[in-house]
């Protein structure tokens, strides 16, 4: 299978972009990230979502991604419905930054030995929200579209997000810091 048909199956939400250019700007940032990493579409399916919860964490990174994308899809769609020309979310945007916020990831991890997923030097070094930017940029997304991308993780805590920021950022938190509290309690 061809890298852009990866892409169109791991990620039917891409329909969700209206404008067919910034669909096709996300889609190639993924094709290139799938191109440059240790990891197969396969792969994203069976990884854990983080490396921060222990290792017998069943959530794969597709899992936790499908969440973000649908929470933030579905809270953008409620977000204009009640706060109409109040609070706008621009949909298009809000969905091509859910789909692109973890892209980096696919740089950060290697697969060690075993075939597990870990941490590799240039994970240690940059954080997917940086390599995540630099696929999207080199991909031309537009600036609106990359600051998601930035300000998704902790790194975007130190700058003002916008409003599809907000709501990515705190899609991606609800669906995280569970998990790490769980481990959290585990271990104490």
């Amino acid at each position: 299978m061809d890298t852009h048909n990866e892409v169109l199956k791991l990620w039917p939400e891409l329909d969700w972009i209206k404008n067919e250019e910034l669909r096709s700007k996300v889609t190639k940032t993924w094709e290139l990230a799938l191109e440059r990493s240790v990891l197969s579409a396969d792969d994203l399916n069976i990884i854990p979502f983080t490396l921060l919860c222990g290792p017998d964490l069943k959530v794969t990174f597709m899992d936790h991604k499908k969440a973000v994308v649908h929470i933030a899809y579905e809270s953008g769609l409620k977000m204009n419905q009640f706060f109409k020309d109040e609070l706008p979310v621009d949909m298009d945007v809000l969905v091509s930054g859910a789909i692109l916020a973890d892209v980096g990831k696919l740089l950060e991890y290697e697969l060690d030995e075993k075939g597990k997923a870990v941490q590799g030097m240039y994970g240690k070094y940059l954080r997917h929200p940086f390599s995540g930017v630099s696929l999207a940029e080199e991909c031309k997304v537009p600036a609106e579209v990359c600051h998601i991308i930035a300000t998704h993780a902790g790194e975007g805590d130190m700058v003002k997000r916008s409003t599809e920021a907000y709501v990515v950022h705190h899609a991606d938190f609800m669906t995280f810091l569970p998990f790490k509290s769980r481990l959290k309690k585990a271990n104490s």
